[in-house]
């Protein structure tokens, strides 16, 4: 397309930002991505295979899910239903068990992962070895979607991955392209930016800025697939804050060509890059239980994997075939742009029979909200999107039934807080008004065993799992540091657990009640809040403490199990405000709390590259520890 300037064209709606477009792009090779008819069921492009393997894998975890939660409605059973359920007995059991069924799946998949990853050696989830003998024959694009970011944040990153794509065989078969969807502001910093540094790298780097954000990042990948997909086998979607090593994108286009019936194979990224130490904990948590999670749902997802919209490989065609989104009718919450798009492309995909696959790798990576508004805030947009999948889940023919379940479970997430926080009031409002003692409909001593396992079992298993690898160990700062992260990390989840569960409720029904979400670009570095600010940002929480303890005060009994709720709640502008800051995050990794091993780029020579603006001032692009400038 050469360097032309585009031509505004006038904004079709409110909230869709108009810039000056502006593009570096090589000729356009357009391709159909027609929109999706939901209500027919498509042809299949690839025959779907009766795999009895894989179901055998799905009914084991439902069963090892089953039987606790089935011993725990009969505990339960005999505990309150002696003489009869009464109303408020239903509605406590009705609550329970669902939530314990929640917890007791969560568990029974990290548990085959531990198995897999210590007795299997994690074979089954990763990705095999690139071969020499087996040169890339298709060409990839790697999309870089942008909006409103740290643009040179965004090509240092960049930077990282084009050096390390250049150590590997193949390397000429890709081509990056960032994807703008910024304002006017940010857009002219980008084009200086992008126009001062687009000689330092040794391949193609495309930059694209639309005119009209016109469906936001679905939008946006979109129109380059109609432009320029017929140019190019596949596509590793990445987010801003991503960051993949070149092996990992040779493997995976491998992966693709040797197998030609899979559409879409995605990567588990780990954190990095955490400077705050809310961001360091939550990075310490993600490289050490994350794991055996992702590995047990790899192992029984299957060929029905799921797709988080980045750090992974799609093929082009299959995409444009198949993943036409449609503008939904109505209003927000349910209608307009679908907003969690990635989970329901992976299910548009499997409906016409491409095969959707997950894979751990060590060395792709993403970045986490710096504190715990932060995160929250990004959350409420998840929600949203995740909420507008339910009319979805009968209005689309065709899906693959383990794709239902999947999107069923993505926006029941989101009802598990207003069940938990239901569930408290219930037992501590029955205690109040006299209907029964707290003690109780409380679970009993082996239950709660039971309950605790569930819980904390995944995080134990992950330890130990950690432990019996001497290089994972090392990574992690050895036995005592590691322990010592894990019980801090336990301290820290109670009490941020009430938090969240508030907070996820008000957006809920916030969300249901038609007030949407905003899509603006992320807040991806902040050095902490000041507490008057985040004592009027948590006002419900503490009300909601309150209100609590002083239910189970009027209750009389059983007060014991209330208090790590409701110091919680209590705490949370304290927690949010202290975990913020970058001082705090710099202290625990000088001590070595929270100690994760280094990402392969600090172990290797790459200089950062420097950056100069026009009024002089210099800066290094490149570089990504916490306390780099």
């Amino acid at each position: 397309m050469g360097n032309g300037q585009v031509p505004v064209a006038d904004a079709a709606a409110e909230d869709v930002p108009v810039s000056p477009a502006f593009e570096q792009l090589p000729p356009e090779s357009p391709i159909a991505m027609p929109e999706q008819d939901f209500s027919a069921r498509p042809p299949l492009i690839v025959p779907r295979r009766f795999n009895i393997d894989l179901w055998a894998r799905r009914m084991l975890v439902v069963l090892l899910a089953l039987i606790p939660t089935g011993m725990a409605a009969h505990e339960m059973r005999r505990s309150i239903g002696l003489d009869g359920i009464s109303l408020l007995e239903g509605i406590y059991l009705a609550l329970f068990i669902p939530l314990f069924a929640w917890i007791a799946f969560g568990c029974a998949t990290a548990i085959i992962g531990f198995l897999l990853l210590t007795v299997g050696k994690g074979r089954s989830v990763t990705p095999r070895p690139l071969r020499a003998s087996q040169p890339l024959q298709g060409k990839t694009a790697i999309l870089l979607p942008v909006c409103n970011e740290d643009f040179l944040g965004v090509l240092g990153r960049l930077s990282i991955m084009e050096r390390s794509l250049a150590q590997v065989m193949g390397r000429e078969r890709f081509e990056f392209f960032i994807l703008s969807d910024s304002n006017v502001q940010s857009g002219e910093t980008e084009r200086a930016a992008y126009l001062e540094m687009r000689d330092s790298f040794s391949r193609p780097v495309h930059y694209r800025r639309r005119a009209l954000n016109i469906g936001r990042k679905p939008g946006n990948i979109a129109e380059w697939v109609e432009r320029f997909g017929g140019g190019y086998d596949y596509m590793i979607v990445l987010d801003a804050d991503s960051i993949v090593s070149g092996q990992t994108m040779a493997r995976l286009a491998s992966d693709m060509e040797r197998h030609p019936q899979v559409g879409l194979i995605q990567t588990v990224p780990t954190v990095m890059g955490a400077a705050t130490l809310f961001a360091r904990w939550q990075q310490f948590a993600s490289r050490l239980f994350g794991p055996i999670s992702a590995a047990g749902m790899i192992w029984w997802a299957g060929s029905e994997g799921m797709f988080w919209g980045h750090n992974a490989i799609v093929r082009v065609k299959a995409f444009a075939q198949s993943c036409g989104l449609p503008e939904l009718p109505g209003r927000a919450p349910f209608g307009g742009h679908i907003m969690s798009h990635d989970m329901l492309e992976a299910a548009l995909l499997r409906r016409r029979g491409w095969d959707v696959h997950m894979v751990t790798a060590d060395d792709s990576f993403e970045e986490f909200p710096p504190s715990m508004p932060d995160l929250f805030t990004r959350d409420r947009r998840w929600c949203q999107g995740n909420i507008q999948h339910v009319p979805l889940l009968v209005r689309i023919a065709g899906l693959h039934p383990v794709s239902r379940f999947q999107l069923l479970v993505g926006a029941t997430a989101y009802c598990t807080s207003p069940m938990w926080l239901t569930l408290m009031l219930v037992v501590l409002g029955g205690g109040a008004s006299g209907v029964w003692p707290p003690t109780d409909v409380l679970p009993s001593g082996g239950l709660l065993a039971v309950t605790a396992f569930l819980l904390f079992g995944p995080k134990l298993l992950a330890m130990l799992w950690a432990l019996l690898d001497p290089a994972r160990r090392i990574g992690f700062g050895g036995a005592a540091r590691m322990t010592r992260g894990v019980i801090v990390d336990i301290i820290l989840s109670i009490l941020m657990a009430p938090v969240a569960m508030l907070t996820q409720t008000i957006n809920l029904f916030g969300i249901l009640m038609g007030r949407k979400s905003s899509w603006n670009g992320q807040t991806r570095d902040r050095d902490g809040m000041a507490i008057g600010s985040a004592i009027w940002l948590f006002k419900w929480h503490i009300l909601l403490g309150a209100l609590l303890l002083a239910l189970a005060i009027q209750a009389g009994s059983g007060i014991g199990w209330i208090i790590p709720v409701t110091a919680g709640l209590f705490l949370a502008p304290v927690l949010a405000a202290v975990t913020a800051r970058k001082d705090l995050g710099r202290r625990a990794e000088a001590s070595g709390l929270f100690q994760v091993a280094d990402p392969w780029w600090r172990t290797q020579s790459y200089r950062p590259l420097r950056f100069r603006w026009p009024n002089g001032e210099e800066r290094r692009v490149g570089r990504l520890a916490a306390n780099d400038e």
